[in-house]
């Protein structure tokens, strides 16, 4: 079974986030009080706990929020989930946008942890139905 394992925001572009309890989403506009939000296509950012193991593997000490993404997931392989999918997490609803994006040369996350896996298994979603979300609320992906 897919989870969220946690939420974060930042107030700024280009940082880590910090983790947060419970968040609001709301549609067309993604997660309130994170810099990422407004009337685009990557308004929320997932990144599976799968793939930040994998630089945890090479010796990192890394905490959720790290490489800026807005939802750690565990049990779900986002990176393959096709553009145009929807994901019921929990009682929002979101589809998926893009995945992985051009990272910032020399962005503030990787020349802090060395290297950032966000380019390539990162994955971006518009809010469609907006609601709260918080860790353990089960993610389903939905299939027309």
């Amino acid at each position: 079974m897919a989870v969220i394992k946690a939420v974060c925001i930042s107030d700024k572009k280009g940082v880590k986030k910090s983790p947060i309890p419970v968040a609001v989403l709301r549609e067309n506009h993604g997660i309130e009080g994170d810099a990422h939000a407004g009337d685009w296509h990557r308004q929320v950012s997932l990144l599976g706990e799968e793939s930040i193991d994998k630089m945890r593997a090479e010796g990192l000490t890394l905490y959720d929020g790290d490489f800026a993404e807005n939802i750690v997931t565990k049990g779900i392989t986002l990176y393959t989930l096709p553009v145009g999918t929807k994901l019921k997490m929990g009682e929002v609803l979101v589809e998926v946008t893009q995945i992985g994006k051009k990272c910032h040369t020399g962005c503030a996350i990787a020349k802090e942890v060395g290297n950032c896996i966000m380019p390539k298994e990162g994955i971006f979603v518009r809010v469609l139905h907006g609601g709260t979300l918080q860790e353990a609320d089960v993610i389903e992906v939905l299939h027309d």
